[in-house]
């Protein structure tokens, strides 16, 4: 049961119906009450109990709750159906129509003074946010929810937290978004909090940042941990429709109780679907250790397949990656005028604000492919251009790699100074992968 509302506005709701239905205070206090409790109820100077409520709300034909806090429970479930109707559209890529819901809902939650439907709003709009590159403005819903559930357990809240760092990594801020997912998972796992949803969406969240950081070893573990946590739910889309088809019967049928409990299922498989979208990275994965092992056409497939799915369903921030990925196994296959064009398109969609690590990996790479065709200064043009930008980043690892290739090619072009500087500059940030780049890993679940 939620909060009351204050004495005063019970007391004008309880005269409103009572007008409304044209009944005297004598006719609504009898025969347990008197005119004059209800005349002092009205005014607003005493505090109903709940005894008293029970008794009004059934002469005045309507439902404890709502004459307690103004809102029906049928408003409230009724209002979570359009929740997950909203989740589902943005589920399957439709980020704009998602967002257009989720706006209407947060305003109708807010009314209502919702907390928990404010909190699913904002998380959806954060969501739709990040999927259309407007980074900020997810970050700022996504602190919005976490408000919202401020006294919630860490689970609750994981969702909003997650969004937070992934709108902090594509904007290139990659130690940040590390440290808030380790530390959630750090908490999760030593205070026994091992919900497996939770743990899923950190650990699917936190191998891209891994990845740029050059921390492969905590990559694989966390890829490793999140293939192990993924529920077996069959087709989840198919049965979260199926939950959101008996919600409805229920919700006409008055059994509101039961559709809370079929929304919340299919809310939760909504979730599940977006993570696997997500873990389209799996693909991205295989077709990565597939390039280093040099089997460049199974490569090249794995990595068209991650970069179909991407493209298919979220925005341009999340396949930059993996078109990067492609572009370099394109290279090395000879089909360097393909990979070129698909790496000027990952710059056309991203800026130096909005995925800086990925528009490095792109500048990087158009400058091994300009160094090839003997462009040597396109070639420096590019390498400085990502050298700024993973400098802004805190990239370490990919760093001390692109101060290598500057330092070749100014060495090869005869200044030996400048080459110098920039090997000087690669030492400098030369790490270990997963060691001196990070700090101690988080605490493991108990699989």
């Amino acid at each position: 049961m939620g909060e009351r509302d204050d004495p005063g506005t019970i007391g004008r709701r309880v005269q409103r119906l009572r007008v409304e239905r044209g009944l005297t205070q004598r006719q609504l206090a009898e025969p347990v009450y008197t005119p004059a409790y209800i005349s002092t109820l009205e005014s607003g100077r005493v505090r109903p109990s709940d005894e008293a409520l029970r008794h009004l709300s059934d002469r005045l034909g309507v439902a404890f709750d709502e004459l307690a806090t103004g809102r029906s429970a049928r408003l409230v479930t009724e209002l979570r159906l359009r929740l997950t109707e909203a989740q589902r559209t943005l589920a399957v890529g439709e980020a704009e129509a998602a967002a257009e819901q989720y706006a209407e809902l947060l305003v109708e939650a807010e009314t209502h003074g919702l907390a928990a439907e404010q909190a699913a709003a904002l998380l959806g709009l954060g969501e739709c946010a990040v999927e259309t590159g407007e980074l900020v403005a997810g970050r700022e819903y996504f602190e919005r929810a976490e408000a919202c559930l401020a006294g919630a357990p860490l689970p609750a809240r994981v969702p909003a937290l997650r969004g937070r760092a992934v709108a902090h990594y594509l904007a290139g801020e990659l130690r940040y978004a590390v440290y808030l997912l380790e530390s959630a998972l750090d908490e999760l796992n030593r205070g026994g909090l091992h919900d497996p949803d939770a743990l899923l969406l950190l650990y699917a969240s936190v191998i891209g940042p891994y990845m740029d950081m050059g921390a492969h070893a905590r990559a694989a573990q966390a890829a490793e941990f999140a293939l192990a946590l993924a529920p077996q739910s069959g087709d989840p889309a198919l049965v979260a429709r199926m939950h959101r088809s008996v919600a409805r019967t229920l919700v006409a049928e008055g059994r509101l109780a039961e559709a809370d409990a079929s929304l919340a299922k299919a809310a939760e498989l909504y979730r599940g679907l977006q993570i696997r979208t997500e873990l389209a990275n799996c693909h991205w994965m295989r077709g990565y250790v597939y390039a280093q092992d040099g089997q460049l056409e199974r490569a090249e497939a794995e990595l068209r397949k991650a970069l179909g799915m991407l493209t298919a369903k979220r925005a341009a921030l999340y396949s930059s990656q993996v078109a990067v990925e492609l572009a370099d196994v394109l290279h090395r296959r000879d089909k360097s005028d393909e990979a070129a064009a698909l790496l000027h398109g990952v710059l056309d969609d991203l800026s130096p604000e909005r995925g800086a690590v990925h528009s490095a990996a792109a500048h990087r790479l158009l400058g091994i492919i300009a160094e090839d065709a003997r462009r040597t200064e396109d070639a420096e043009e590019h390498y400085v251009r990502a050298l700024s930008l993973l400098e802004r980043a805190g990239a370490a690892g990919d760093l001390a790699d692109l101060c290598r290739l500057l330092g070749d090619l100014l060495r090869r072009t005869g200044r030996v100074e400048a080459a110098l500087d920039a090997y000087r500059t690669g030492l400098g940030h030369r790490t270990a992968p997963g060691t001196t780049t990070l700090g101690p890993a988080p605490a493991q679940p108990p699989l």
